[in-house]
Order: C-alpha cells, then sequence, then structure tokens
C-alpha cells in the first residue's frame, strides 16, 4: 500500500490523480482486490485483515480528498495567472463612451447660466403639497392643478412635478437677492410621443429689491440663452399663463429644421415652442416671506431641449437604452 500513499501525495495533476482513484477505489482498483482475497483466508485471520484494509482505506480516501483540493487549489490559480488583464495597459480595441444626449443637453444648459453666475441648488423628489403647489400660488381646488397630472402618496406626499419647489425652499433658506437654476428630474402621469412618467427640467429664478428685475431683463437673457443652444434662431414672446406668475409667456423659436418657412415639425407654424416665463406672483413672494422684491422665473424641458437639438423624433426612445441610437452621440 505504500507506492499509493506516495503515488497520491506526489500526484501533480487532477488528471493523475484520478487515474489512482480508480486504480485504488474502483471495481476493479487494489482494495477491491484486497477484499477479494478475504474469501480465501482463514475464518479467525478475516477480521483482522478486514480491520487493516478499512484503515488503509480511510487513510487512503482522506489523502485523496486533501490532495485533489491542493491541486484544484493549484489549478485554479493557473488559470487566473493565464486569464489575468492588466486593466492598466492601454487597449486599442477599446470603445469611447459618451454622455447621454439628455445630461449632455442639461450640462450644456447649466454651463451657461452657471457663466452668468446663477447657483445651482437641488431639492428632494418627494415633495409635500406645500412646497410643490399651495406656495407656488396653487392653493387646494385650484383648476390649474389639472394641468400637473401627479403621483401621490399618502400624507399630502407626492413626486414633485416640477423643479419649482426647489425655488420655494431656496426663498425660505436664503434672503435675496437670488439668482438660481434648479436642474433635476421630475414627475407625471404621462406617457406618449412627447411625455414620459419621469423626466428633466431646469427651472431658473431671479430675485432682487423691488424695481431693480423686470421683464426686460428676463427676454434679454432668454433670447441670450436660445441663441447660445440653437444658433441663430428667431425668439418671440407670446403671452400665456402660469399661477406663479403674472405677466406670463410662453417662449417660441423659428423652427430649426425649416427656418420658419412651415414643415411638418412645426405643424406649418414656422415656429417651435421651447419653455415658459414670467414675472413672480407677488403671492409667491407672500408665500416665503418677502416684502419690497421683484423677479422672474423661467423653467424649460431638457429632453424636449435634446430632441430639437439631435433630431430626435420620439421621445420614448431617449430612455429605451438601445445603443444603436445612444452610441451615435460619442
Amino acid at each position: 500500500m505504500e507506492e499509493w500513499y506516495n503515488a497520491i501525495e506526489t500526484a501533480e495533476t487532477a488528471e493523475k490523480l484520478e487515474e489512482i482513484r480508480i486504480a485504488v477505489f474502483g471495481k476493479k482498483g487494489v482494495l477491491a482486490a484486497e477484499f477479494e482475497k478475504m474469501k480465501t483466508a482463514p475464518n479467525d485471520q478475516k477480521a483482522g485483515i478486514a480491520k487493516e484494509l478499512n484503515i488503509h482505506k480511510g487513510k487512503l480516501t482522506g489523502l485523496f480528498s486533501e490532495r485533489k483540493a491542493v491541486l484544484q487549489t493549484l489549478e485554479l490559480e493557473r488559470a487566473m495567472k493565464a486569464e489575468a488583464i492588466d486593466v492598466t495597459l492601454y487597449s486599442p480595441t477599446s470603445q469611447r463612451g459618451a454622455l447621454h444626449p439628455v445630461m449632455e443637453t442639461m450640462d450644456r444648459i447649466v454651463d451657461y447660466f452657471a457663466a452668468m453666475n446663477f447657483a445651482v441648488k437641488t431639492g428632494p423628489m418627494v415633495e409635500d403639497d406645500f412646497h410643490n403647489f399651495e406656495a407656488l400660488n396653487l392653493p387646494k381646488y385650484h383648476p390649474a392643478r389639472d394641468m400637473q397630472d401627479t403621483f401621490y402618496f399618502k400624507d399630502e406626499m407626492l413626486l414633485r412635478t416640477h423643479t419649482s419647489p426647489v425655488q420655494i425652499r431656496t426663498m425660505m433658506s436664503h434672503k435675496p437677492p437670488i439668482r438660481m437654476i434648479a436642474p433635476g428630474a421630475v414627475f407625471r402621469r404621462d406617457y406618449d410621443l412627447t411625455h414620459t412618467p419621469m423626466f428633466h427640467q431646469v427651472e431658473g429664478l431671479l430675485v432682487d429689491k423691488e424695481g431693480k428685475v423686470s421683464f426686460a431683463n428676463l427676454k434679454f437673457i432668454l433670447e441670450d440663452f436660445l441663441r447660445y443652444m440653437f444658433g441663430d434662431v428667431e425668439v418671440r414672446f407670446r403671452p400665456s399663463f402660469f399661477p406663479f406668475t403674472e405677466p406670463s409667456a410662453e417662449v417660441d423659436i423659428s423652427c430649426i429644421f425649416c427656418g420658419g418657412d412651415g414643415c411638418r415639425v412645426c405643424s406649418k407654424t414656422g415656429w417651435l415652442e421651447v419653455l415658459g416665463c414670467g414675472i413672480v406672483d407677488p403671492n409667491v413672494f407672500e408665500a416665503v416671506g418677502y416684502k419690497n422684491v421683484s423677479g422672474y422665473a423661467f423653467g424649460l424641458g431638457v429632453e424636449r431641449f435634446a430632441m430639437l437639438i439631435h433630431r430626435i423624433g420620439d421621445l420614448r426612445s431617449l430612455f429605451e437604452g438601445d445603443i444603436r441610437l445612444l452610441e451615435q452621440f460619442k
């Protein structure tokens, strides 16, 4: 038996060890042959022979298991060493990544207003009714609440429908003057070619002493911003209504697809609606405790800008993760 002990201890591969296992423990192996010899042994010696063989069998089994574990560990180490990748090496086959078009568009928007000395503010996505509606001149049962299909939780909590609550929180925690933008995700119960349940907005607010802020200031900065984003376009302001601004306006640019001549994208009007704005309503200032101030606010949908800049026809394609679309923005 000593030779099999040595054979197991010196086996260098799992294949060699398997051969030894068959030779020792197989149906026609050494142990089976030794137990077979017991049939011809004297009866008074059979018990002693069986005991000795079982001792050898136990030792050989234990030794085999130990050697198998060692060989498996060595084999794994060899495989890992052979397959190791030096991540510090330059790979000529690696592909350059890119920002998602929505994030790239948001970065461009933020860069513009940051250069104009607007602070970037953020706030919670789960809001309460006061910050999302009431402080923005949208009291309970106000008909304008129907304009925003809201996801509600219990205890008057909700997913914010715009980033305007960030403006309210900023005004309640800071004294004027304030120059800020609030980029971030917002949520509404809507889903079609141009709407998704989650999308991104950038809203801006400027507040200063009464008489220091006018609609002309707002008009100037928005015209400059839109030409920064879309190039040499015409800009027009149309009277509109928002509960939190008065007067309010919708802002259009000349269609970047047809140059203002009229096409399918602009519904033959030659204009594309891109954002809303206005002078902050006095009721909003009253809700946050401001007195003797004036200000303007504006808001835009980042996906809308991304679709126009990159000529994307279906808003939903921005969120479907189709690599064929996304890899075009490298």
